[in-house]
């Protein structure tokens, strides 16, 4: 059965929550973002999001109370999510995977890391460089967490219901794709 929940994932830097805050404010949905939950359990235990990881690879017990927080949200409506595994624990949620290269996120990581206060508190970056290494170390750190602790790839994109490519299409675009999508998925 479909639920009024569209579950956004992607690579970093994508645009994920730039994308499901607007989707959300079109949608009068409610938004929550995994990344920000992460973001503030590293700023709790002292982390960059990157060491982070490096301790979830170790301690299952991290990303596990992310992912129950994700279960828990995925038992509402009207709901935009923002986390890399809700298409897993939310199978009813229409799924959608935002893909852009690195070589591009890393520019829009820095230039997103003068803006948003949380983001520079947990990146702990300052040039493109850095950003591009975290952003595949962070990715491999993810893959193998997720294979181990759920048996998947969370960046197959056989795994979504919609796949869009952000570098071709910019913010206001990629909103309306996912909502034109997502209303023809909820009359089906």
């Amino acid at each position: 059965m479909k639920k009024n929940i569209i579950s956004i994932a992607g690579t970093l830097g994508s645009g994920k929550s730039s994308t499901a805050d607007l989707i959300a404010k079109e949608l009068g949905y409610k938004r929550f973002s995994s990344g920000d939950f992460m973001r503030k359990i590293a700023l709790k235990k002292g982390v960059t999001l990157n060491e982070l990881s490096i301790l979830a690879e170790t301690n299952p017990s991290i990303d596990i109370a992310i992912d129950d927080e994700v279960r828990k949200i995925g038992e509402l409506e009207n709901i935009v999510i923002d986390s890399r595994l809700a298409f897993h624990f939310i199978p009813e949620s229409f799924k959608v995977y935002l893909d852009l290269p690195p070589e591009i996120a890393k520019n829009r990581i820095l230039n997103n890391l003068k803006e948003n206060a949380l983001r520079k508190q947990s990146e702990n970056a300052t040039t493109g460089e850095e950003i591009y290494k975290k952003i595949i170390d962070r990715l491999e750190s993810e893959k193998k967490r997720y294979k181990e602790l759920y048996n998947i790839v969370h960046t197959d994109k056989n795994n979504y219901d919609l796949v869009i490519d952000t570098e071709k299409n910019n913010l206001q675009e990629v909103v309306q794709i996912v909502l034109d999508a997502y209303r023809k998925w909820q009359q089906k």
